[in-house]
């Protein structure tokens, strides 16, 4: 029995300091572990068209439409057509005007890395839909995420 009462325990205060600090670095590895799971669910895309700029070429009779887009999101966006006043463009791939119809540089799988810029050129021929100087279009740059961007210029 002696023996027994001669044993003695870790204090109350020490007890309390290694429960502490188990609980501290428990809840700082559950921490981390969540952010990895929820960084990977919370990605979206968010494309800003930083600016549009419009020039006649009068050799060609066209105007260029030069969108300046740079993805502010945290995914990667894809960008698959391109509509003026509503209506697709005709021809992806291409980096010249055609006759009557409005072309683009832009493929129909246009990635822009998160942070990174593209520039997308749109050739307008005269005489398209009745365009003509002075008048306002529409420009729609559609993502494959289903996101929709909208730049207004003018036509000089």
């Amino acid at each position: 029995m002696r023996k027994i009462r001669s044993r003695k325990a870790v204090s109350p205060v020490i007890a309390t300091v290694i429960l502490v600090a188990v609980a501290i670095t428990v809840a700082v590895a559950v921490s981390y572990w969540m952010g990895g799971i929820s960084s990977q669910y919370t990605k979206f895309e968010k494309v800003e068209i930083q600016s549009g700029v419009t020039t006649w070429n009068a050799t060609g009779t066209y105007w260029k439409i030069t969108l300046k887009c740079k993805n502010t999101g945290t995914a990667t966006a894809t960008l698959n057509s391109v509509f003026i006043n509503d209506m697709e463009v005709a021809t992806y791939d291409q980096d010249s005007p055609g006759v009557d119809i409005v072309t683009t540089n832009m493929t129909t799988t246009t990635s822009i890395a998160s942070g990174a810029s593209a520039l997308i050129n749109i050739y307008v021929e005269l005489g398209y839909e009745s365009l003509s100087a002075g008048t306002t279009v529409n420009i729609k740059v559609h993502s494959a995420g289903g996101m929709d961007y909208i730049k207004l210029t003018e036509l000089v």
